[in-house]
């Protein structure tokens, strides 16, 4: 025992040694060793860090101070709890950089996010203006935060918002025509406001609107030559009509209207659509109509929020016209208490879809109440091809997979159908944490999904034993 002790403590005494050496040689370095790096080193580690901390950076070396005017990324994203406390930062910061910078070097990307004040905006608006005029920009982007959550805004608020932020583009025209991307909050403009907005951001290429519209019913119509994006998320807007030859991602999310909630006019280059919706109604979208004038969409995401289905099943003979270089469909939330089979029209319609994901389950964190606000009904189709093959049909993709037979007769019809398929991939239902935090009473149903290596091996041979056409029950798996 008394050897083991002195070992340890003359290897202590040996570390303590070693220690102390590694102190000596750090004491002879540099006291500053980050401002001996050369420039494109340090501007290349600056700029991977947002524009605010590297400006607190800069200022603790005489060497360094100047580096924020060479940034070639100007990126001020302050987070949600700092954004009114450092809107009056952001607009010095922006000023500083930007009016002691040299023209000649480019600014790739210039983006920032600040609060709608009058005084802020102006400040920032008119330092942006200047980069447009004396600087090359690439891209640049304001995304602009209300004072008030939307909870809280009423109709007089929203309408406040939209006249300053009205007025802060006709106070800063220049800054808003050099613009690619826009993001806004919690507007309600007046009836010319937003053709007036379009027209002043000639190189915009994406516009996001949240809770925006210009009056409850009213008419969106968007026509922009160089949009290629448009997000719209809430708002009153009765009808969005969109004639952008450039456009080649839609997402709408939640239109109060059931008639006509979007018109795709001239759209050739539209290959994303997104659309999610809580169907409360009778009436039903029909995509033959809808996709009209956008043959050109790849990829579809429709959302249902865990209500009624709102599309209606439509022959192929109507349908494939539009549906000809559909690759991707994704059907999210459908609800628990319907069939899925009626799914199957998308893809006699859609030769060229090679993976079709679908989302069966019950979310209602978004609602107020945990109950159905409308009547779900199993949808009605009749297949109308009996000996339809898909050639193209890669992957299927269920979430929410339960062992009984509306997913079993599903998965063997598809499994039927797409001659070429090579995986199926099944997965239990998805668990929302804030469904259950806001709804702690609910019961959930038991799952069924097989646990058990013997119960998936019996639900593999269960679902291709009817037909020696299938392929082998190997390209169905069980995801966990």
């Amino acid at each position: 025992m008394k050897s083991n002790r002195g070992r340890r403590r003359h290897r202590h005494r040996r570390d303590l040694q070693k220690a102390a050496g590694n102190g000596d040689r750090l004491n002879k370095l540099p006291d500053d060793c980050l401002s001996e790096l050369p420039n494109d080193v340090l501007l290349n580690i600056l700029e991977r860090v947002g524009t605010l901390d590297a400006v607190r950076t800069c200022i603790l070396s005489k060497q360094m101070r100047n580096l924020p005017t060479m940034l070639s990324q100007i990126v001020i994203v302050p987070r949600d709890h700092d954004l009114v406390r450092m809107n009056v930062v952001v607009a010095e910061v922006i000023d500083n950089i930007i009016s002691t910078r040299s023209p000649l070097i480019t600014i790739s990307k210039l983006k920032v996010r600040f609060v709608l004040t009058p005084n802020d905006c102006r400040s920032i608006g008119k330092s942006v203006s200047l980069a447009m005029a004396t600087q090359i920009v690439d891209k640049a982007e304001f995304e602009i935060v209300t004072p008030q959550n939307s909870f809280y805004c009423t109709h007089a608020d929203l309408v406040n918002f939209g006249k300053q932020f009205s007025m802060f583009v006709a106070d800063c025209q220049d800054a808003f025509a050099g613009l690619t991307r826009l993001k806004l909050q919690n507007l309600r403009f007046g009836e010319s406001d937003i053709p007036i907005i379009l027209s002043t951001c000639k190189r915009l290429e994406s516009l996001i609107f949240f809770e925006c519209d210009a009056g409850i019913r009213s008419v969106l119509h968007v026509e922009h030559d160089r949009l290629v994006e448009i997000d719209i998320t809430y708002g009153e807007f009765k009808t969005v009509e969109l004639d952008c030859p450039k456009l080649q991602r839609m997402t709408y999310d939640n239109w109060p209207c059931d008639e006509n909630p979007l018109v795709l006019g001239f759209v050739p280059q539209l290959s994303k659509l997104s659309l999610a919706n809580e169907g409360l109604s009778d009436k039903t979208v029909m995509i033959s109509q809808l996709l009209a004038n956008a043959p050109a969409v790849t990829d579809l995401y429709l959302d249902f929020r865990s209500e009624k289905i709102w599309i209606r099943p439509e022959c192929p003979r109507v349908l494939a016209p539009v549906l000809g270089q559909l690759r991707f469909v994704n059907l999210d939330c459908l609800p628990e208490e319907c069939d899925i089979v009626w799914t199957m029209f998308l893809l006699e319609a859609a030769p060229s879809v090679e993976d079709l994901c679908i989302s069966v389950r019950d979310h209602k964190c978004g609602s107020e109440s945990h109950k159905t606000r409308c009547k779900k009904m199993d949808v009605k189709w009749e297949q109308t091809l009996p000996n339809f093959k898909h050639k193209n049909l890669g992957k299927l993709t269920i979430y929410g997979f339960q062992s009984d037979s509306n997913f079993i007769g599903y998965i063997r019809r598809v499994m039927e159908a797409a001659v070429n398929i090579n995986e199926v991939s099944l997965h239990d239902r998805k668990v929302c944490k804030p469904c259950t935090d806001l709804f702690p009473h609910i019961e959930v149903r038991p799952s069924t999904y097989p646990r058990s290596c013997e119960e998936k091996a019996l639900l593999r041979n269960k679902i291709t034993e009817a037909s020696v056409m299938m392929a082998s029950p190997a390209v169905i798996h069980f995801r966990t």
